[in-house]
């Protein structure tokens, strides 16, 4: 199933995380061999969302990398983007299904075995799963789930699942073992002193796992 979706690591932008542009980070990942992309700027006004989507758009059409919106269907839509990334207060997956031209992939956040049963019977092509370790942009949304409920929802769904929250090169052997197909990072490359060098770590470790 990773196979099908062309990636089994996907960057989650936060330009806080980046000292200079957002768009310039993506660009050197994306030139390190990084074949997916979530654009995740929930602070943005739409029309600011819209014009980085755009500009992502572009870099990631020229490396021949996937592009997904976080939340916003709309703008997913609106910049020819390649899926989105639904969260728990997003469109249903049938409806954004229903306004989406063929192909158009749906990855839908969950937390749960009861959320991950839900999401595949609706319609979701991937899930993100986590946090699995503790890390700081997750903290808001409780402790880590750890490991082991990794397995439990690797085995409830059929999708495959992209392990979120903390993951690092060194653990992506662990989390493939629990049943993660692949993974969701933030800070582990855009917090890293050269991203595209975190990038190719990462890319390394799942070509081992």
């Amino acid at each position: 199933m990773v196979d099908q979706l062309g990636f089994s690591l996907c960057l989650v932008t936060d330009r806080s995380q980046v000292t200079g542009a957002l768009e310039e980070a993506v660009e050197t990942c994306l030139g390190a061999g990084l074949k997916a992309v979530q654009l995740r700027e929930k602070d943005l006004a739409v029309r600011d969302l819209l014009s980085m989507a755009r500009a992502l758009r572009e870099s990631t059409r020229r490396h021949g990398a996937k592009l997904l919106v976080n939340d916003r269907a709309d703008v997913a839509l609106a910049v020819g983007a390649d899926g989105v990334q639904r969260a728990g207060t997003s469109l249903p997956v049938s409806a954004i299904r229903a306004i989406s031209p063929p192909g158009f992939l749906i990855g839908a956040s969950v937390h749960s075995v009861a959320e991950a049963r839900a999401a595949e019977p609706d319609g979701a092509d991937f899930l993100l799963f986590g946090p699995i370790y503790d890390t700081p942009s997750k903290r808001q949304y409780g402790l880590p789930q750890g490991l082991s409920a990794l397995e439990r929802v690797a085995s409830a769904v059929r999708l495959p699942i992209f392990a979120v929250g903390g993951v690092t090169p060194a653990r992506v052997a662990e989390v493939v073992r629990a049943g993660a197909s692949g993974v969701a990072v933030i800070a582990a490359i855009l917090g890293a002193e050269r991203p595209a060098d975190a990038v190719k770590g990462f890319l390394e470790a799942l070509g081992r796992a």
